[in-house]
């Protein structure tokens, strides 16, 4: 690699400290996701075009390119009316030009629609893409950037709530606690199994920005951040478009092309690959369910439920809702929840005049995606490389060229107090996945009463000394007695624990602030016992240090490095 591409691809802030943790040593993570951290072409047996790293990339362009079919300028006369219609600046249409160049490919991301753009990790994504992209234009080559919003899910729940920071919630903030606050917005008229394409916002959604702003001290940055939510979130528009047309303004200069997939055009556009994926659905279904076992049989668990039932469509219904597709024991195709049953021919037939009664599964949308655009790679989060090793048969069924995954860049920021904290009770994040409730009697025994803790240490080790003396006497003179003694020496350990767990609460309350600093950092740093880009919303980052994070995010990107990064901010 030239040292122009290696400035793009690598980490170029030098401001933070920066460390990596394989995703190995974090719990919770998926056997089927390290090792494709770890060895991806070790899997590429369910991974066919699996990278050892972004650097292979390059090699899939002249399979991409010749795999294309759709029409480059129906698709950019698309993207270029609704990249209009969210604000997009100058740089995303020159992006969209460029894609219309029959050379050029694109790197691909994307998520849900969540409230306020949904945990930070939505960011990272977004970042991961644009990075690879400047990386690949570094080497001459012609590529742009493209976030694909999954606004054709109809899980509400999982979009409607998202997680900040507050330092004004409780008393606790005196002492520079912070809590976890939930936002949430359902609009009133809010209608089960709508696509939150279709869900618009109503008046409600003021609120719920002004509860933000409640929630957090005022700052230089939060008078830009709440004029940009406002403008964003209002009542004109829907879940999807207001998070199109926040990502549109935090990523301005970065040249990010949103996509939405509901647009009527671009649906249309898709009708080829939703009729091909119909005519071959029992195809698809029965190396899906063959898929399955070979992952089980190797130790690994399908991301995705595939049953004999399964189709790889839903369908809209002429109210706007998703309906589960499901074929039943007949060879007919019933719309879940309702009394509509199709035979393959109509759904063929639906499929070629009226894409957008037809929504693709979680498996069948990256096909779709990539059948729309010249994917010559995917960004996703773990749980996205799982159910890859399963749609990859999709591919294959539909002669599609297989789309390589790359997981998404992942950290954790610490800033300043949190670091304070760490510091001085010597604790890294690792440390941090034991809980709250082990490490603060850690720091009691440690740090703020080491000797009664000694003290404990020794009156147990007394006691056991002297119990294990009258075992020994007891087994000589009756060993029912021995026995006994088993039982009452648990008994008597059990109290002497639960009263030196009694001595930590005591000295906690007695050092409350230390209690609210070291759990202020576990709801920063690990929210809800899950890593911090999993819960935390931007908005916390944001209204704290500006618009400048996204920056830091963008400079901190390393695509050498897939572990999990902690920076020091």
């Amino acid at each position: 690699m030239n040292q122009e591409s290696a400035g793009h691809c690598l980490a170029s802030g030098t401001l933070f400290s920066i460390e990596s943790l394989p995703f190995a040593n974090i719990p919770q993570q998926s056997k089927l996701f390290v090792e494709y951290q770890q060895n991806p072409r070790g899997l590429k047996k369910f991974y066919p075009s699996a990278p050892e790293s972004h650097t292979e990339i390059s090699r899939n362009i002249g399979a991409v390119l010749e795999n294309y079919k759709t029409d480059r300028n129906l698709l950019c006369d698309a993207l270029q009316e609704t990249n209009k219609s969210f604000g997009a600046g100058e740089k995303t249409f020159e992006n969209i030009e460029l894609l219309r160049e029959s050379d050029c490919v694109a790197v691909v991301t994307g998520q849900q629609a969540g409230l306020f753009s949904g945990a930070v990790y939505t960011i990272y994504k977004a970042l991961s893409a644009v990075k690879l992209a400047e990386c690949l234009r570094g080497r001459g080559i012609k590529t742009v950037p493209v976030f694909w919003i999954a606004e054709e899910d109809h899980d509400f729940d999982e979009v409607k709530k998202t997680f900040v920071l507050s330092d004004k919630s409780e008393p606790s903030a005196v002492a520079g606690g912070l809590k976890l606050l939930k936002l949430e917005n359902t609009p009133q008229n809010y209608t089960e199994n709508l696509p939150v394409g279709f869900v618009n916002l109503d008046e409600t959604i003021g609120e719920t920005v002004d509860e933000f702003f409640k929630s957090v001290s005022h700052t230089e940055f939060s008078d830009e951040l709440k004029a940009i939510l406002k403008e964003s979130y209002n009542s004109n528009e829907t879940y999807s478009s207001s998070f199109a047309k926040f990502l549109t303004k935090v990523f301005a200069k970065y040249g990010l092309i949103i996509f939405s997939p509901l647009n009527e055009k671009l649906k249309k556009l898709s009708a080829p690959i939703f009729a091909e994926a119909v005519k071959k659905s029992d195809e698809i279904r029965e190396k899906l369910l063959a898929r399955n076992e070979e992952l089980k049989a190797e130790n690994y668990s399908a991301q995705v439920l595939v049953e004999e039932d399964f189709f790889p469509f839903f369908w809209i219904d002429e109210s706007g809702k998703r309906r589960a597709l499901k074929k039943n024991k007949n060879g007919k195709i019933h719309a879940k929840e309702t009394k509509r049953e199709f035979d393959l021919a109509e759904l063929v037939e639906i499929a070629e005049k009226s894409a957008e009664n037809l929504s693709p599964n979680a498996l069948m949308r990256p096909v779709v995606q990539d059948y729309l655009l010249p994917t010559v790679c995917y960004f996703g989060g773990g749980a996205e490389i799982a159910y890859f090793a399963q749609n990859s048969v999709i591919y294959e069924t539909l002669q599609r060229y297989v789309t390589p995954i790359l997981h998404r860049q992942s950290f954790t920021f610490v800033e300043k107090k949190h670091q304070r904290t760490l510091k001085k009770y010597d604790l890294n994040l690792t440390d941090l996945f034991e809980g709250v409730e082990k490490v603060l009697p850690q720091i009691v025994e440690k740090y703020l009463n080491k000797k009664t803790a000694e003290t404990f240490a020794e009156a147990e080790e007394i006691i056991n000394a002297q119990l294990n003396h009258l075992d020994q006497d007891l087994r000589q003179f009756d060993s029912t007695l021995a026995e006994n003694l088993a039982n009452r020496r648990r008994k008597i350990l059990y109290h002497i624990g639960a009263l030196r767990t009694k001595f930590h609460f005591a000295q906690l309350r007695k050092d409350e602030m230390i209690n609210r600093r070291i759990e202020s950092a576990f709801g920063a740093l690990l929210p809800q016992k899950t890593l911090q880009e999993r819960t935390l919303n931007v908005l916390t980052f944001l209204n704290a240090h500006g618009l400048y994070f996204i920056d830091w995010i963008y400079d901190a990107i390393d695509l050498d490095d897939k572990a999990h990064r902690v920076i020091y901010l």
